[in-house]
């Protein structure tokens, strides 16, 4: 099975890019891959900065729905790729620096959620579906992004923001066309690269430090819930209906 995306090392900087047509949505397997690959960036010395950026329609579209639905017991699978995929952008001794366009839904929110530097294109819209999709998860990375009541809305509603909002809100260091975006991260990444490596770990690691709780146990927390909700008729309903494409009609 071929990867769901590309890495190039270039001056101390590496970049992952998505590139799984047609939206950027990744199985299990997908997972995984991209959790050992971001592991393995943050510990290759040539590298002193990760870009993680995508091609396509949109930057993420979180999880292989249609897998699910076909077998919900690879959720288990799932959690566990999102999870370590999450761990290594938060935990990563390198700084990460997220570059997203389009969408940004449910795992694009933990890549975001979890990364030091976040830039956007002007098309790019962030939102979590978790709830229409039978499933939970993304709360403790989406907090991190924006402030505790915009975060319920978000959730409860499943309505999107745009890049602007996601600005005036505090969680992108910029919005550019999307034609400047990788460009916008590579800038933003180089400043960075030039400086001790030494001195960027350790002022990661300080910055990770003095964070209010831990993003990994909230995260798993979450995980938690979304197990509870698989054993739903209303969560398998919500995800055959989206395979389907019809409105889902749920028992209550």
């Amino acid at each position: 099975m071929s990867r769901p995306f590309k890495t190039t090392i270039s001056e101390g900087i590496a970049e992952l890019v998505f590139d799984h047509p047609p939206v950027n949505a990744f199985d299990s397997a997908g997972w995984a891959a991209i959790a050992a690959e971001i592991e393995a960036l943050g510990g290759n010395d040539d590298v002193n900065v990760i870009i993680i950026a995508a091609e396509g329609r949109g930057f993420c579209a979180g999880v292989d729905i249609k897998e699910l639905a076909a077998d919900r017991n690879l959720i288990v699978k799932v959690n566990k790729g999102n999870y370590d995929t999450f761990k290594a952008v938060h935990l990563n001794p390198k700084p990460v620096i997220v570059a997203v366009h389009g969408f940004v839904l449910g795992g694009g929110i933990g890549i975001s959620g979890a990364a030091d530097i976040v830039v956007a294109s002007e098309c790019a819209r962030f939102g979590v579906p978790e709830v229409d999709r039978g499933a939970m998860g993304g709360g403790a990375h989406l907090q991190r992004l924006f402030p505790v009541q915009k975060v319920r809305y978000m959730y409860f509603t499943g309505e999107m923001i745009d890049a602007q909002e996601a600005y005036r809100l505090g969680a992108i260091e910029r919005v550019v066309p999307r034609d400047q975006l990788r460009a916008a991260a590579r800038e933003i990444a180089a400043k960075i690269a030039a400086k001790s490596p030494a001195m960027i770990r350790l002022a990661k690691e300080a910055l990770n430090g003095i964070e209010d709780g831990n993003l990994e146990d909230k995260y798993r927390s979450e995980q938690g819930f979304t197990l509870e909700a698989y054993t739903t008729k209303d969560s398998q309903e919500a995800r055959d209906a989206f395979v389907q494409k019809r409105d889902a009609k749920f028992d209550g």
